[in-house]
């Protein structure tokens, strides 16, 4: 019997019947876009890291997915019939609950279901919205710091190994304006670096 973020019994018993329990281990690309959406991921343990990607291979970081949670992106596109626009990637050692799209409407009878695929539409929404200002309106050393933040609280260590192009790669900038501004966050007493580390000093 999988662990679910549900309570009604029949709902429960149709996801036992239905859905596939997979572990994905860390660093492992869960989902990329041109992908195929067969199944709509339920997180049961660990954490996904999501990321858009564009044609030409270039990424800006979305959001965390955190137990209990699924993702909105793949919800969307799968009721539009469409292929996956993200990357997904399992930030730690993460089990997935794997739904078929086809039980989607299905499943739509219970009320839970509903509920459930609707506050994952506004809470994810709100988070594509925090990530658009970031963007839009804020200079760089915000989106850095936001980004070493969010990777630090789903890793649930302070000391992130990760290098200077790891990070621009994400972001969709220059390593050299990472290593930047990543010295001037040092001087702040934001993080410190260390050699492929970063210690992230704000929470």
């Amino acid at each position: 019997m999988i662990k679910l973020p549900f309570t009604n019994n029949e709902l429960i018993s149709e996801m036992n019947k239905h859905a596939r329990h997979k572990v994905f281990p860390k660093d492992t690309v869960i989902m990329k876009p041109g992908d195929e959406i067969t199944f709509i991921p339920i997180v049961l343990k660990g954490n996904i890291r999501v990321i858009r990607q564009d044609e030409n291979g270039q990424e800006v970081f979305l959001y965390h997915l955190y137990p209990g949670q699924t993702c909105a992106m793949s919800l969307t596109c799968c009721q539009a019939g469409k292929k996956s626009m993200i990357k997904a990637i399992a930030e730690v050692e993460t089990e997935l609950l794997q739904v078929p799209v086809n039980m989607m409407d299905e499943w739509y009878q219970y009320e839970e279901w509903r509920s459930y695929i609707n506050n994952n539409y506004q809470n994810r929404f709100a988070e594509l919205m925090h990530v658009i200002d970031l963007i839009a309106f804020s200079h760089m050393d915000k989106q850095l710091l936001h980004y070493l933040q969010e990777r630090s609280k789903a890793l649930n260590t302070r000391i992130l190994e990760i290098t200077h192009q790891q990070i621009a790669d994400e972001l969709h900038t220059h390593r050299e304006a990472v290593s930047r501004l990543l010295r001037t966050m040092e001087q702040k007493n934001l993080v410190k670096l260390g050699r492929n580390n970063i210690e992230v000093l704000s929470a």
